[in-house]
């Protein structure tokens, strides 16, 4: 008995969902709506962390969103590298300012007497 194949296939709704990606004024991008940045699951990632545990440490990101992120990042490995690299030096002139326009000499020791006082 010979089966047709369209005899059994179910409908899928095939529709585009929104983006995981979405850029920011400020040039970030963050996944899945959220607060969380594509520079911090690809370095879960990159640091062998699961799809799973990416999501357990970030809650408010949904599981599709890491999937989708760590695809992005798979197939578009070159372009993702060298926004991370660019971001990395953009926190680095950053901490450059923030420590020239304050004194971080005996930050720590301020801290702990204020604690303390």
């Amino acid at each position: 008995m010979l089966y047709r194949y369209n005899h059994w296939a179910m409908s899928l709704p095939l529709t585009a969902d929104p983006p995981a990606l979405t850029t920011g004024d400020d040039g970030v991008v963050r996944v899945g709506g959220t607060r969380v940045t594509l520079d911090t699951v690809v370095e879960s990632f990159r640091d062998g962390l699961t799809p799973e545990e990416i999501q357990q440490q970030y809650p408010s990101l949904g599981l599709t969103h890491v999937y989708s992120a760590i695809t992005y990042y798979l197939h578009h490995r070159s372009e993702v590298e060298d926004y991370l690299e660019e971001r990395a030096r953009q926190r680095a002139e950053v901490r450059r300012e923030v420590e020239k326009r304050f004194d971080q000499t005996g930050i720590r020791e301020r801290l702990l007497a204020r604690m303390q006082g």
